[in-house]
């Protein structure tokens, strides 16, 4: 059974040791880089660690984009030794609606690495759509709730 778990003292060196292949580290930050956000804006950021039953298999993050005045999935990946199983998609549903349990949500946004395929098909599986905006070098997609 796929869940997330705030990330604590007690599972912080097993998130921190999260990773993607060679080939996707461009699309996407590590888990130091986002816990360190996830610190800088702790009152708007919510890191969690993914579980499969007992194993921990991946990282995503939520927050609240003041900039934008709107919610996103902030950080997302799935360890590389955990890929193509469906914990993706679980969790991100999970994700999903957490934000929209919390704060009662009618959008959530994110952002794709121009080239990664894998992640815009998941999100377009679940209803993403692009917005046609560009930031930071993301392409923007709004899922409409």
């Amino acid at each position: 059974m796929v869940y997330l778990k705030e990330v604590t003292k007690e599972n912080i060196d097993e998130v921190l040791e999260l990773s993607v292949r060679e080939d996707q580290k461009s699309f996407v930050s590590t888990t130091a880089e986002s816990l360190a956000q996830a610190y800088a804006y702790k009152e708007t950021a919510f890191p969690f660690a993914v579980y499969n039953d007992d194993t921990m298999v991946g990282f995503i993050m939520m927050g609240y984009y003041e900039v934008k005045n709107y919610y996103t999935l902030w950080k997302f990946l799935i360890d590389k030794k955990y890929q193509h199983m469906g914990y993706g998609r679980e969790a991100l549903m999970q994700g999903i609606s957490f934000m929209r349990d919390k704060f009662n949500i009618k959008e959530i946004y994110t952002g794709v690495a121009p080239g990664n395929s894998v992640a815009k098909g998941l999100y377009q599986s679940i209803g993403f759509e692009d917005t046609g905006q560009i930031e930071f070098n993301m392409e923007e997609m709004c899922l409409k709730l």
